[in-house]
């Protein structure tokens, strides 16, 4: 934290804290997959990617979202689909989903008070600057970072939260993770950032994780909460 209580510098997770993934359920569609198993195909990309880097391995964000979407693929989708086209068409639409509602004004808030602004991504960085540059937002933040800059570790791996704090030059206690995922709240809060839980949804914190510092609704919600005094 800064020294007044503040954090000095605000890392954003990127895909469901500032993007809003739900358009891609059209595309499962158009490749014959259920539009309801975006959840479920969005879930195995994290698991598999989380699991391969605590077993030591190493791939890409979309070299894992491809691997599950040709499961989803053999086990659901239509006989004769050409998945190499299929897994295209779905990733593709990446660098174009939205933001949240929230997060144009509550960036430009934050921005505005003071605070530093990165993000840090399992995923691409060029996707991240793409979105972000079309919400008009793009000259708030300081730095768009993914996990290739930690050796290919994604997050909850402590290496992928020294990483962003090398790259601002930053101590961890001058840091605040940002993020609707527990398991990314509790991986940063070991690394010794605080943290705050963006709370989208009604579903419950796991017992299990570390607690958030800090809560809010929205992006916006957490420019009010941190109010508009300059950070120290």
């Amino acid at each position: 934290m800064a020294g007044d209580g503040r954090p000095g510098v605000l890392v954003f997770d990127v895909n469901e804290t500032l993007t809003d993934m739900t358009p891609l359920a059209a595309r499962l569609e158009d490749i014959g997959l259920p539009g309801h198993l975006l959840p479920v195909w969005f879930a195995g990309v994290l698991r598999d990617g989380i699991a391969l880097s605590l077993a030591g391995g190493r791939a890409t964000f979309a070299e894992v979202a491809g691997d599950v979407l040709r499961t989803l693929l053999a086990r659901h989708g239509p006989g004769g689909a050409d998945p190499a086209a299929a897994v295209d068409h779905v990733l593709t639409g990446l660098p174009d989903l939205p933001v949240h509602p929230d997060v144009p004004e509550g960036v430009r808030a934050l921005h505005a008070a003071g605070h530093r602004l990165i993000t840090l991504t399992n995923g691409s960085a060029d996707t991240t600057r793409a979105v972000v540059d079309r919400a008009g937002c793009a000259d708030c933040f300081e730095a768009h970072l993914d996990v290739q800059g930690a050796g290919g570790r994604w997050k909850p791996a402590p290496a992928a939260y020294a990483y962003a704090l090398r790259a601002v030059d930053v101590a961890a206690g001058a840091a605040t993770m940002v993020a609707v995922h527990p398991w990314d709240i509790d991986g940063a809060a070991r690394a010794g950032l605080s943290t705050v839980w963006l709370r989208r949804t009604p579903v419950p914190y796991p017992s299990t994780a570390r607690p958030a510092d800090r809560e809010a609704t929205g992006v916006a919600d957490l420019a009010r909460r941190l109010g508009t005094a300059q950070p120290g």
